[in-house]
């Protein structure tokens, strides 16, 4: 419990004082709050328990075939899924900004279900599509495309939790950007595609990053969608948070920790490369 005043010794009396916290106080100790039981504290802790564990039992946990093709799968489709979402949510934040037509708002309603769904929803509507069974499921199978318990499925689940973050963070810069600074390269012969990369691209790759970041880390994480339309099969289409879960429904807890602190780490590590990327990209712009 957090007791928003402040004891305070006079400097001339030895009389203890009582006050409120000031407004600044007040918001900083709230984020001090949050930053320290959030996010410090159990991250913190799972750092600890995998401390605790010898070298040997970390490297022949990681060492695991089951983990390392757990780790390629999970990094390598999230990777594909945020590279195709911030081609996508580029696309669809323009089109959302610039265009006006019948659905507008149906669409852009669609694109924050996301975020309201729970995951095993998600799943579960992305199998009542791409089952044999389903809407798009004999087309699929026509064309040999397996989507269900497979690893495109994963992929599937993974774009479609992650890309509202791209759409949600370039849809506000491309509202806020002047039409005119684009209608005078026009207007002096800039082509479509120069006036998109030397006008309209640099403002955007900021946001477009940022995005691309975050759906890329909540790719990682998914873990309602992809136990349902994935096989989860080692070596096949198991990813880091099934195999997670699995370890723990075994009792086996110090694997467990070991597993998600290596993706703790390699997240961590990816997300400090595009931040790096981005902040290189902004000083240059400079």
């Amino acid at each position: 419990m957090i007791l928003f005043c402040l004891i305070s010794q006079a400097s001339t009396h030895n009389k203890f004082q009582i006050r409120l916290f000031n407004q600044f106080e007040l918001l900083l100790t709230l984020a001090l709050y949050y930053g320290v039981f959030i996010l410090a504290l159990p991250i913190s802790i799972l750092l600890y328990k995998t401390k605790e564990q010898s070298w040997f039992r970390i490297v022949e946990t990681i060492r695991q075939p089951v983990v390392l093709s757990a780790y390629k799968v999970t990094f390598t489709t999230a990777c594909i899924a945020a590279t195709i979402n911030a081609l996508a949510g580029l696309i669809l934040a323009w089109v959302l900004v610039r265009y006006h037509f019948y659905g507008k708002k149906i669409l852009d309603v669609a694109i924050d279900l996301p975020f309201a769904l729970p995951t095993s929803v998600g799943g579960l509507t992305l199998m009542t599509v791409y089952s044999d069974k389903g809407w798009m499921g004999p087309i699929c199978s026509w064309l040999g495309i397996q989507v269900v318990f497979s690893q495109l499925g994963v992929l599937m689940a993974m774009i479609f939790v992650s890309i509202p973050f791209v759409v949600r963070t370039v849809q506000p810069v491309l509202e806020g950007m002047e039409e005119e600074l684009e209608e005078a390269a026009l207007c002096v012969g800039a082509s479509p595609w120069t006036t998109f990369w030397e006008i309209i691209f640099p403002p955007l790759a900021p946001s477009l990053f940022t995005g691309t970041a975050l759906g890329f880390s909540r790719a990682i994480g998914e873990y309602g969608s992809i136990i349902l339309i994935a096989s989860n099969i080692p070596t096949k289409d198991l990813v880091i948070s099934v195999l997670i879960s699995q370890r723990l429904e075994q009792y086996d807890y110090q694997g467990a920790t070991i597993i998600a602190t290596g993706a703790l780490l390699i997240s961590f590590a990816v997300l400090l490369i595009i931040n790096s990327i981005q902040v290189w990209r902004q000083t240059l712009t400079k």
